[in-house]
């Protein structure tokens, strides 16, 4: 299932790069290759040494300068696109090389002040072509499958600014992972400094590419109420190491300001197959610490909480962050137990229920792309969408999911805006 994740956000990736405005904007393309060094972060005691890293980005995007689209207007005219990147990270042999394809988007920072200042974010998916071996490449937990996570954010400083190409200087972080979908997965973290060069398919007046005065506009919002329902996976620890399925629900209700700023809450359910199977095969540590959970394993196997929710809403795309709580998933102490357990001399040892596990089993988080049937910034009263999410205990990996949504609008209220 994890290649449908990538194949989705490629898609979506292209689909950011290439919106319209329904007829009323002029596109104008860019293209920024871009070179870049750093250094790999050790992801695990006695993990592989590396020199410096390298790596060589193109990225290829539109600029968003139309007044008549709102999340246009409201976000300062970012630009959106796809960035594929190639990175060695400085030891072929035990880290390998990874080639990345992320969609992003870009923001101008302090655009009242200069327009030279800018951030980029980009979240997709990665090859890599290394991975972990318990026999010939013990030493390199970071990465066990071939298909990977990818995050990416940049701080861009053009310091030589022309119409045509501004040059520009680069300091940021890189992150793959493959979502808890196999273990060990401590992910690869690099700190990288660039050089790169965006060139525009056509000279542009400097103004357009800074801030506007906008005309006065009038504010809106709507009450929303969501449902979606998805499909998952995830791995219970290195030695219970096969993928099965985590299933999901989760109603939301909140607003939608601006048609582009999306807030609100909910309540989420979730079942996960590892936790049911361990509980049904009579696992070692439901019999020693709680075997009152073979009495009811369904019941034992869920979690459901409350979660808050942000999301920009970017024509057919959506970027949504939750952060929640759980009010219950009792199986996560053996869960916890298992997944940071060790070996060591041909003997398991579990991990420590500490304040971080307590910490970890109370907040829930979650990050992903949705892509919605019909464009939001039409407001339309019902839209339906795909979604490819990571799930996450606090920061750390839980499950990898691809979702299914329905969104329902009430009516527009809209006032004046100072």
């Amino acid at each position: 299932m994890n290649n449908i994740f990538y194949l989705l956000l490629i898609f979506i990736g292209l689909n950011l790069n290439g919106q319209t405005a329904n007829g009323h904007t002029k596109k104008t393309f860019f293209f920024i290759p871009e070179i870049l060094t750093g250094k790999t972060m050790e992801a695990n005691t006695l993990f592989p040494t590396s020199s410096l890293q390298k790596g060589v980005f193109l990225s290829i995007g539109t600029n968003n300068d139309s007044e008549d689209i709102a999340w246009m207007r409201y976000l300062g005219y970012p630009k959106t696109g796809a960035t594929f990147g190639i990175t060695d990270f400085g030891n072929t042999e035990k880290i390998g090389i990874s080639y990345a394809l992320m969609p992003f988007i870009e923001f101008g920072l302090s655009k009242k002040k200069t327009n030279r200042w800018n951030l980029q974010v980009g979240f997709g998916a990665s090859y890599q072509d290394t991975l972990y071996d318990i026999e010939t490449n013990p030493f390199n937990k970071a990465i066990t499958t071939k298909f990977n996570w990818s995050y990416r954010s940049f701080l861009y400083y053009d310091f030589i600014a022309r119409a045509k190409a501004n040059w520009r200087l680069g300091l940021g972080y890189m992150h793959h992972s493959n979502g808890h979908t196999r273990l060990p997965n401590q992910g690869l973290n690099s700190l990288q400094v660039s050089v790169s060069s965006l060139i525009n398919s056509k000279s542009e007046i400097k103004e357009t590419q800074g801030y506007k005065k906008q005309s006065e506009k009038k504010r809106s919002s709507q009450r929303y109420f969501e449902v979606r329902t998805g499909i998952g996976q995830n791995v219970l620890s290195e030695v219970f190491n096969d993928k099965k399925e985590v299933y999901s629900v989760a109603a939301s209700t909140g607003t939608i300001i601006n048609k582009t700023f999306k807030f609100g809450g909910g309540i989420y359910y979730r079942f996960y197959e590892h936790y049911y199977d361990y509980i049904k095969n009579d696992g070692e540590l439901v019999i020693e610490q709680v075997p009152f959970f073979q009495e009811n394993p369904f019941r034992y196997a869920t979690n459901y909480g409350l979660f808050g929710t942000a999301e920009l809403l970017l024509g057919h795309i959506g970027l949504e962050f939750d952060i929640g709580l759980n009010i219950s998933k009792p199986f996560y102490k053996i869960d916890w137990q298992l997944s940071q357990g060790f070996v060591y001399d041909d003997v398991y040892y579990l991990g420590e229920l500490d304040w971080y596990y307590e910490v970890k089993r109370t907040i829930s988080s979650r990050m992903g792309i949705k892509y919605y049937v019909t464009n939001t910034n039409k407001s339309p009263k019902n839209n339906f969408f795909i979604s490819a999410h990571i799930n996450a205990n606090l920061g750390q990996a839980d499950f990898s999911e691809l979702s299914i949504g329905y969104v329902y609008r009430f009516n527009k209220k809209m006032r004046a805006q100072r």
